[in-house]
């Protein structure tokens, strides 16, 4: 999940550009959104924070992790709240100070929850933290990349089955594997990951799920394509999809063939696969309130939520219900 440049200059332009809408078209379109769907749940919390990157489903606290992008740490919001629920800051990391917490996991079954941290401007620094769930006391903290290495721009992280993390490069196409104390055990790189639209290439790999068959999936967002990568022999294979998924930020999945692909427009989209993630379809998508760009997916007791990067004294996650497409089979 990224915040949609991974440039100095272009992430300034973007919130140049969102901050530049009007006031009273911002509150049409909210309006426009929320009254052609009142039967969906549409949460909306206060906050301090314009930006807000990913939001994931605690079921065991009963609430939404929030990674508070400059706060450099997590926040909570219950979704039991009478009104609007006011973010509560969780835990601040002091040693990633100046960096933004980006994508995060709920590793439920270790009590804990992973996130990523990242040098917004210069890419000069990237780490995964690992935190308790009960009261987020760290676990461990691991650089990923520093000052000496090459650039790069930690973006989003999965979780296997025996609890080794993965962490996207969205500069430089490549995945950290963390193992599940903290140490960086090897570094997976393909040809097949660097695809890059040669007129756009502005973030690439980004959403990562695991698979329980053992395989991970990820979304390159530029070139529009979806990958299937074998946690055992680090060998990538490229997802024929069928439909488009240009734009893709996070990923959320659903089942073993389902999974959900946020993006900038359509806001959502749901993406089917009925042979083990060899080939998939877009069979629905999602439109949400298109200035608040979409940017992460999480389920809960069922339905679909999708989390908005911008917001400012007022953030949204939003149930999604997809319309299917008549194309899909």
């Amino acid at each position: 999940m990224a915040i949609r440049c991974c440039s100095c200059r272009s992430t300034l332009l973007l919130l140049l550009l969102v901050s530049a809408v009007p006031i009273s078209i911002i509150v049409s379109l909210e309006s426009t959104t929320w009254t052609s769907s009142p039967n969906r749940h549409h949460l909306r919390y206060r906050s301090l924070g314009l930006v807000r990157e990913c939001a994931k489903w605690d079921a065991s606290g009963g609430r939404f992790l929030v990674s508070n992008f400059f706060g450099g740490g997590l926040a909570e919001v219950s979704d039991v709240d009478v009104g609007a629920p006011a973010e509560r800051t969780l835990m601040r990391e002091p040693d990633v100070a100046g960096n933004v917490s980006l994508g995060l996991v709920v590793d439920g079954g270790r009590g804990r929850v992973l996130v990523v941290f990242s040098d917004l401007f210069r890419h000069r620094y990237a780490a995964v933290g690992a935190y308790r769930l009960d009261n987020f006391e760290r676990i461990f903290l691991t650089r990923l990349s520093g000052p000496e290495d090459e650039t790069s721009f930690a973006d989003d992280v999965a979780v296997d089955s025996d609890g080794n993390a993965y962490v996207t490069d969205a500069k430089r196409n490549k995945i950290w594997k963390v193992g599940s104390g903290g140490a960086l055990s090897s570094v997976i790189r393909s040809p097949l990951l660097e695809r890059r639209k040669e007129w756009y290439h502005l973030v690439g790999l980004n959403g990562i799920v695991y698979h329980p068959n053992g395989y991970l999936l990820v979304v390159h967002t530029d070139g529009g394509d979806l990958f299937r990568v074998d946690t055992s022999t680090e060998e990538v294979t490229q997802v024929d999809v069928e439909g488009s998924i240009l734009g893709g930020d996070g990923l959320e999945l659903l089942s073993p063939t389902k999974i959900v692909v946020a993006a900038f427009r359509p806001s959502a989209r749901l993406v089917e696969s009925s042979d083990d993630w060899r080939t998939a379809t877009v069979t629905g998508t999602y439109s949400g309130p298109l200035h608040r760009v979409a940017a992460a997916a999480t389920a809960k007791d069922g339905k679909v939520y999708v989390s908005h990067l911008f917001g400012g004294r007022s953030h949204v996650i939003s149930e999604a219900v997809f319309s299917p497409l008549s194309s899909a089979k």
